[in-house]
């Protein structure tokens, strides 16, 4: 039989690596896409390339563009990354860290490379319950984009189905945790901050770092990522 391919989302983070190792477990032979878009904590594009050799893709793109020259976003800009911000209270708002625009951005280039390789797939690594409240990782987004892409791509207007997998979308970051471990996933080579040092050590006070550590907690499980000493 012969293997579907499919292209996913790479980060380098918890939630993405965890999404390659559930495509591949899904039988798709897995096209990685990440993205160097002028973000401050461009050291996950070092996790990525660990990821992307250890779950050993079929290929991994690499694109690169400055989102950082529109600005809008603590990621992007040299504005102060929120911290130690309780997890109960993450999603009720939008904050500084939302990058304009940036999943759907992301879904585009997919949806090319999608095109250009013969595949309607695609693998994101979106979550609506443990996140920081990303109106673009919301289910009625991906649902949008979805008809969005079937209207815009020639595939689409021939009658092939594009489908856009967010299997974490509603699961918890322990979930989520437990599900990686069960596939193999080594979630040392993966990084979740948004300020570490400049030795790669995560601050363990950003909201991503929060979200991540709560998610082992609940798991039962020690978090093996290097954090800075408190």
């Amino acid at each position: 039989m012969t293997r579907r391919a499919a292209v996913v989302l790479l980060s380098g983070g918890l939630d993405s690596t965890t999404i390659l190792a559930l495509a591949a477990s899904k039988g798709f032979t897995c096209h990685a896409l990440t993205f160097r878009y002028g973000q401050r904590h461009a050291h996950e594009l070092e996790a990525a390339l660990r990821v992307a050799q250890w779950a050993d893709v079929a290929s991994h793109k690499i694109i690169s563009f400055d989102l950082g020259a529109i600005g809008g976003s603590s990621l992007t800009t040299d504005a102060p990354i929120p911290k130690d911000r309780a997890p109960e209270t993450l999603g009720h708002d939008i904050p500084s860290t939302y990058v304009p625009a940036r999943n759907t951005i992301f879904l585009s280039f997919a949806l090319a490379y999608a095109e250009v390789i013969g595949t309607g797939d695609i693998f994101i690594g979106v979550n609506a319950v443990d996140f920081s409240g990303y109106p673009d990782c919301r289910p009625e987004y991906i649902a949008a984009f979805e008809k969005m892409a079937m209207l815009a791509t020639r595939a689409g207007s021939e009658g092939q189905r594009l489908r856009i997998h967010t299997p974490l979308i509603d699961l918890s970051k322990a979930e989520i945790i437990r599900i990686g471990l069960e596939l193999g996933v080594d979630y040392a080579m993966t990084t979740s901050c948004y300020d570490p040092d400049a030795e790669n050590r995560a601050c363990g006070r950003c909201d991503a770092c929060a979200l991540r550590l709560q998610g082992f907690s609940q798991a039962g499980i020690i978090d093996p990522a290097l954090y800075q000493s408190a």
